[in-house]
């Protein structure tokens, strides 16, 4: 008995329905997008679930910056990340286009704070740091920049005036991330493979240190070790009344081919980070009381609207047009940025602005 289907017929018809099923699962199915962030009270939402990325299955893998910062400069790891604001811009001036930002910035804070001394060097005010070895872990990074642009713009101590060592605060051998392409008259010395900047400061090498993180002299109160600045939250209230610049420090980015592949996927995630942080300060000001551990929680919210306003982390280009500026101009002035670019080259132009019914 003869028949008209061809050799395989039946296993060829029921393969060609499998594949059929599976496009329209593809078709259905999110897309995914491997995220590496710091695990922020701005960001938990996001990282708990309880805020959802339309149309994006969202894995978010929570680690420190410096491990993000360096696994994506150095191997771009991720699908997006939180990245240094600073390493960044230096990138983008530079012609280098493998990330997109989000105007979204989930780090962000005044640096007065971040200037140690050692005790018996003779720094006493900032111009005093003039001819002096200052330390820092890496120099592109950005709460170097904001503190150089403080220092030029606040007390005279321009970058040229200082010699800046790089490399490990409490482990030897760091390296900086970005390739440095410095003018001549800005001089930057790393450290041996053997020294640490926090053992330098304790010892005088060096008289002063730029840090976001506390060095350990600091940590185990160390006499000879203190802060440039002891008042800092003063000094830093007053900062921001004069010039209106809350410090960023990190911006979130996504690979430029998942940018270009899906460009509505950028717009979801700039949503949802928006979303998870504006719930984060409506529960802080309902609840903070219950949730943190601090006895004058609502008092010190309070008094930041204040200063602040109603949004005190605003995310979006207009919102914080003024401080990427500033940073874009601290970064040409201090040999980092090749070339000074507007504020819309930074960005996902499906960020730039708000749809309105």
């Amino acid at each position: 008995m003869s028949s008209n289907l061809p050799r395989g017929g039946f296993a060829e018809g029921k393969r060609g329905k499998e594949e059929k099923v599976n496009s329209r699962k593809r078709m259905m199915s999110k897309l995914r997008i491997n995220l590496a962030c710091g695990d922020y009270d701005r960001t938990r939402a996001l990282r708990e679930g309880v805020v959802k990325v339309e149309g994006i299955d969202l894995n978010y893998i929570a680690l420190k910056p410096e491990e993000i910062f360096w696994r994506m400069f150095q191997h771009e790891e991720f699908n997006a990340s939180e990245l240094s604001m600073s390493g960044y811009m230096v990138e983008r001036s530079r012609g280098v286009h493998r990330f997109t930002a989000l105007p979204v910035f989930p780090s962000r804070m005044f640096r007065h704070s971040c200037i140690y001394v050692n005790s018996e060097s003779g720094v006493k005010e900032p111009e005093d740091l003039k001819g002096k070895a200052v330390g820092v872990p890496e120099y592109h990074m950005t709460a170097a920049l904001w503190v150089r642009g403080l220092l030029q713009h606040e007390y005279g101590v321009k970058p040229s005036d200082v010699i800046w060592r790089t490399g490990g605060q409490e482990q030897p051998g760091r390296k900086e991330r970005i390739e440095l392409r410095l003018p001549p008259e800005i001089v930057v010395e790393p450290l041996s493979e053997h020294e640490t900047l926090n053992g330098m400061l304790e010892t005088g090498e060096i008289p002063a240190l730029i840090s976001p993180r506390m060095p350990a002299a600091m940590t185990k109160n160390d006499p000879r070790v203190k802060r440039l600045f002891p008042n800092y939250r003063e000094l830093e209230e007053q900062y921001y009344k004069k010039t209106k610049l809350f410090p960023i420090m990190h911006t979130v980015v996504v690979k430029e081919s998942v940018w270009a592949e899906n460009p509505w996927a950028v717009r979801s995630l700039y949503n949802a980070f928006r979303e998870a942080k504006d719930l984060c300060l409506k529960e802080m000001a309902e609840t903070g009381v219950l949730k943190y551990s601090i006895p004058w929680l609502i008092p010190e919210i309070e008094r930041e609207r204040e200063i602040f306003g109603k949004d005190l982390w605003p995310y979006g280009l207009e919102a914080n047009r003024h401080a990427i500026e500033k940073m874009m101009q601290f970064s040409y002035e201090q040999g980092l940025a090749e070339k000074i670019l507007p504020v819309e080259e930074l960005f996902a132009r499906e960020t730039w602005d708000d749809f309105k019914v």
